[in-house]
Order: C-alpha cells, then structure tokens, then sequence
C-alpha cells in the first residue's frame, strides 16, 4: 500500500529556525515524542506485576530503575514511530499537533533523539536491572518500529492485533526485572494485554476512521462496517476476560484478584455486547458511543493490574 509523502510541517505554522523555536517548547515538544499518556499505560502493566513476581514489596530502587528504563525504551519506539509516520501525521486531525508536523522538531533530531534513547535505554537495562529485561525491552522497540509501524500499519487490518505485542511486553520486563526470568504468570498476563489491545483500540479506531482512511491505513473500522467490528470486539473481550481468570486456578492469585477480575470483566462484556446491539440495529455517529468501550478499557486494566499489585497482601 502506498502513500504519498508530504512536507511532515505544514507551512506557515512554525518556523524552523532556533528564533521560531523556543527552548521551552522544545523542551515540550521532545517529551511529546515519547507519548507519555500512551507511556503512563505501560507503566500501570509494569509496576503490578513486579509485586506479583516479589509476593510483596519489590526494592524501591529496582521499580524506579525498572520504570525508568521502561520510559526511555517506549519513548525512543514512540520517537521513532513519530519518525516513520510522519507523511501520514501531517495529513490526520488527530495527528496535527506532533513535533514533527508543527515543525518544532526536525525529522533529524527526532531519529538521533529515539536511536539514543533506544541505546541508552537497553543500557540502562542491562547495566543497573538485568541483561534479560535489557532485550525484551529492545525487543519492543524493534517489534513496534521495524514490525508494528514499517511492516504492518499500512498493509494489514491485523495491524493492531500483532503490533500490540509490543504494548505487551511491559508485562514480561515487569517480572523479569524481580525474577531474572519469565514464568507462566507472566505469559498470562501479557495474553490478557495482547487480547484487549484490539478490543481497546478498535472503538477508538471506529470514532477516527474517516483520519485512517484520508491517508490509506487499514485499520479494521476503515474497510469493515461497525457491526463487522464490533463483532470482532465481543469476540476479543470474551478471550481477554478468560485469559485473565487462568492465574487464580493455576495458583498465582487468590480471591481479591478473581473478584476484581470477574466484576470488571463482567462490565466489560456488558459495554461490548451493548456495543454491538448499538452497531447491529445501524446506530451511527454519536449515538453509537463507541468511545464508552475506549474509556472504560482504560479503567479495566487499571483497576485489574491494582488488583494484581494487592492480591499478594490478601492471601
């Protein structure tokens, strides 16, 4: 699939020379590249786990040191990816504002800023954690840059599906870090994030489609009708919620992280389904409230993660 390149700065927005370009909004604008709302999520998946691998209180110094290196590798994969998308950001409302499109900074800077924050990153990893987390997070940068947004963004509906590993893998560095290792425990919990990064994205997806399809990438909601995606969504949520019921049976939680687990899956499901009726009887626009679905996946993985961060205390 091809699409055609454009100016990445639309022009008479900003100009690029340092007198157009002050420090505290390049300052800004380079912590922008790292997405730090999208960043924020990963770190929820992070932090829960490391509890749940010490069954307790991991050092405060591993979780900074964990945390921190998690930034700086999610920041230079999401640098990166502002790199590569940069055609196509220019062109999408909701992409409009980027460092790279408004011109504050320059495609350059932004290749040198996520290739060193993805060296400095592994280092950090390896040097002050372990070698092991050290490449399941260059592992994430590599499956998001080179797989998610160069192979698949623009030539698969399944683009989501497969890309999301990478929003997976936060999972594994959380119980590596504590562990040196990965367990069944861990594997689980980054199947319960690889079956709602679809059902989680696909709803935004569907409010944004019209971006999608002005610049040819094929998300699910552009070449298929809501019903077809939302059909796609039930099917993804009810694996997520099973999945994500599999630790208490094997042992490695108990009752708090089953209640939590069982309550917030079930209005999961409930917001899908009603998601679905809404689609099947032809609502569209407002009415089909499909951003309800984006939010409370949000809250969903929030409040389950808290769940597995407190459920060693309970037992």
């Amino acid at each position: 699939m091809c699409v055609t390149a454009v100016e990445s700065r639309p022009s008479g927005v900003l100009g690029t020379s340092p007198g157009h370009r002050p420090f505290g909004a390049r300052a800004k604008a380079f912590v922008a590249l790292t997405k730090p709302r999208i960043i924020e999520l990963l770190l929820i998946t992070t932090v829960p786990v490391m509890f749940l691998a010490e069954q307790g209180v991991p050092s405060l110094w591993l979780v900074l040191a964990t945390c921190f290196g998690g930034y700086l590798s999610a920041g230079g994969a999401n640098a990166l990816n502002m790199y590569i998308d940069r055609d196509i950001d220019a062109l999408m409302d909701r992409t409009a504002q980027r460092p790279l499109v408004t011109g504050m900074v320059s495609p350059r800077e932004c290749l040198v800023f996520g290739i060193t924050l993805g060296v400095v990153s592994t280092l950090w990893f390896g040097l002050l954690v372990n070698w092991l987390s050290a490449a399941l997070a260059l592992g994430a940068l590599l499956f998001y840059v080179v797989v998610y947004t160069m192979l698949l963004k623009r030539r698969t509906t399944q683009n989501i599906v497969w890309g999301g590993i990478a929003g997976c893998m936060p999972v594994l560095i959380g119980w590596s870090s504590v562990r040196n290792e990965v367990s069944l425990a861990a594997v689980i919990l980054f199947l319960v994030i690889f079956f709602w990064t679809p059902p989680h994205y696909w709803p935004l997806s569907m409010k944004v489609k019209d971006d999608y399809a002005r610049v040819g990438v094929p998300m699910l909601p552009v070449v298929a009708g809501n019903k077809a995606v939302a059909q796609q969504i039930v099917l993804y949520s009810w694996v997520m919620v099973g999945v994500s019921l599999l630790l208490t049976p094997l042992g490695y939680t108990g009752w708090f992280y089953t209640a939590v687990a069982l309550a917030a899956g079930g209005w999961w499901l409930w917001e899908a389904h009603a998601l679905h009726a809404r689609a099947k009887a032809g609502v569209t626009g407002a009415k089909l409230k499909e951003m309800r679905l984006f939010h409370w996946s949000i809250t969903y993985v929030s409040l389950l993660f808290v769940a597995v961060a407190v459920d060693p205390f309970l037992r």
